[in-house]
């Protein structure tokens, strides 16, 4: 065998197992992925959602849900995408920025039709909105461009 075939023979070897090593690194990522879904998507698939499985959930604070229990260390609220509503419930300290009709973004998980919580993201301003929410909002026709916050630049 010449020495380019040789070389051509090792490159095409490194190709091969760069390949594998990127779809295993993949194939890893993917089991720990967390999506996001809004109130809606997350009612029509809860059959398909285990309590092992992590999601994010985002939407508003909907008004006048916001409740304290067990001094303060439990806050059980519901996020909603302006069409449908899903309970949460969050065991920790909030963000600053919590309050009523504004936009969140809670990580957790989804057991007996209730949102298990374990970290809740606020907006930082009065004009931010996080883009999936505003996203999710767009396609639930909610999202009002005027008056509404204004959506995230990337």
């Amino acid at each position: 065998m010449k020495r380019k075939h040789k070389r051509l023979t090792f490159v095409g070897l490194g190709l091969l197992l760069l390949g594998a090593a990127a779809a295993l690194v993949l194939t890893a990522f993917e089991d720990s992925i967390v999506f996001f879904f809004s109130p809606t998507e997350v009612l029509a698939k809860q059959g398909e959602l285990t309590p092992q499985r992590r999601l994010r959930i985002g939407g508003l604070v909907e008004e006048g849900s916001v409740a304290k229990a067990d001094g303060g260390a439990v806050t059980t609220f519901r996020i909603t995408d302006l069409t449908a509503v899903v309970p949460v419930v969050f065991r920790g300290i909030l963000p600053d920025l919590f309050r009523e009709g504004q936009g969140v973004v809670a990580e957790g998980t989804w057991q007996n039709g209730v949102f298990q919580a374990t970290e809740v993201l606020a907006k930082h301003d009065e004009n931010y909105m996080p883009p999936e929410v505003a996203e999710a909002l767009k396609k639930s026709g909610q999202w009002q461009q005027t008056g509404a916050p204004k959506e995230a630049k990337p």
